[in-house]
């Protein structure tokens, strides 16, 4: 086995992924603290061909220097949005037809591996912050919480690490 080069990985241009098809699927990210962990959701947004991120409260947004050392430039090529309250990024969502999803260990949560998605729909996925999570008054507003199954002894996993089982789930679910 050899490892392919970068320029053997036939990637799209930044100019080709923008106008490529996407997922319809928006990424909310609730007063997510850490720039690092900002960056870690574009990147991994933009190899899924996510729709947009919304950034949300203390959530920090582009062009940071932070933000382009996980991102690696993906800042710059998946969509986004800032807005001051995430109840009111929920509220722009549902009245745009989203399904809105916390992902959140709640009463009555659905299983990842439990969840349908219908393919004629479009999603958000709502991340919480690294310590309190989904703010409760977000959760109350969401058509769903999504919790992901775990297995060890802790109870929560680092909210990138969170949104990429997540958005990897939606994309093998979603893609045609």
């Amino acid at each position: 086995m050899r490892k392919l080069k970068v320029t053997e990985l036939d990637r799209l241009t930044p100019e080709a992924f923008k106008q490529s098809k996407k997922m319809p699927l928006i990424v909310v990210l609730d007063h997510v603290r850490s720039l690092n962990n900002v960056g870690s959701v574009f990147r991994t947004s933009d190899a899924f061909r996510v729709e947009a991120i919304y950034l949300c409260g203390i959530t920090a947004c582009p062009p940071s220097a932070e933000i382009h050392k996980t991102a690696l430039g993906a800042e710059e090529t998946v969509d986004w949005v800032y807005f001051k309250d995430t109840p009111e990024a929920v509220d722009q969502l549902r009245r745009d037809g989203y399904t809105v999803c916390a992902v959140e260990q709640a009463e009555g949560s659905v299983m990842l591996d439990d969840l349908r998605l219908d393919k004629t729909r479009k999603y958000a996925i709502v991340m919480g912050n690294e310590v309190k999570g989904v703010q409760q008054n977000v959760v109350d507003n969401c058509d769903i919480c999504i919790e992901i199954p775990q297995y060890g002894t802790k109870h929560s996993l680092n909210v990138s690490v969170a949104a990429g089982i997540v958005i990897w789930d939606f994309f093998k679910r979603l893609s045609d």
